[in-house]
């Protein structure tokens, strides 16, 4: 599979808590420039998935390729085309937006006129350039989360990734993220999204149902939906029978 019609293929991916598994042969590829929704219950394996992609954690069974790199045996050429905003918000909140882009920038090696020009391109592309100078706990959270998903696109990665992004917003901070994350996708970047609320994906977006580690389907929203909502099929899906563990 090439790196030029797969932005991410994870293939045959389990990962185990001891005797508890977390994930059982988990499979899909995404192509670029496409929206894909990972959809699955609290405790599905979305943030371990995530913590696989990003190297947190590191798993001998299947194999995780970004843009066409093996991110076991080429970890630094995978992980710099991948953004990542992860559930817990990781901003200095005494610092203003444009220090705290400036001192991710430098962390990727980016410094001088170039920081300031990827720095400036990327606050644009989430309306956020009047806010550069400040401090972000001035900020709402919905300013917060777009300061972040600014900050990730940073070094321009093919690939990005967010873990339960909109945690904790209201509903109109929540649908002005996922409205301006939807338009990334115009620039041929490829964005996994997991979440568990419905709402968040569109019709046409494409979606993989994740729970209890094991992926139930790979497909776009409406047909997964079948001509009914898409929150009825996927209530279906996950239903667990009476008197079945958590």
């Amino acid at each position: 599979m090439g790196g030029r019609m797969t932005a991410l293929s994870v293939q045959d991916v389990s990962y185990s808590y001891g005797a508890k598994q977390a994930l059982r042969d988990v499979s899909f590829t995404l192509t670029p420039g496409r929206f894909t929704a990972l959809l699955g219950p609290n405790g599905a394996g979305k943030s371990t998935l995530f913590a696989l992609l990003t190297r947190l954690f590191v798993t001998g069974q299947g194999q995780i390729t970004v843009a066409g790199h093996d991110i076991s045996r080429q970890p630094r050429a995978a992980l710099s085309q991948i953004g990542v905003v992860f559930q817990q918000p990781t901003l200095d909140l005494d610092m203003s937006v444009q220090r705290n882009m400036s001192y991710f920038a430098a962390l990727h090696g980016l410094s001088g006129r170039d920081a300031r020009a990827r720095i400036d391109a990327a606050l644009d592309r989430l309306n956020m350039r009047e806010r550069a100078s400040e401090k972000v706990r001035a900020l709402n959270g919905g300013h917060r989360r777009r300061m972040e998903i600014a900050r990730a696109l940073l070094h321009d990665p093919k690939v990005l990734l967010l873990d339960e992004p909109t945690v904790g917003l209201d509903t109109a901070s929540r649908h002005a993220i996922t409205d301006h994350v939807h338009t990334l996708t115009e620039t041929g970047l490829t964005v996994l999204w997991a979440t568990h609320l419905v709402d968040e994906i569109r019709p046409a977006d494409d979606v993989v149902v994740l729970h209890r580690g094991q992926v139930l389907a790979h497909d776009r929203a409406e047909t997964i939906a079948g001509g009914a909502e898409l929150v009825d099929a996927f209530m279906a899906m996950t239903a667990e029978p009476e008197g079945t563990p958590a």
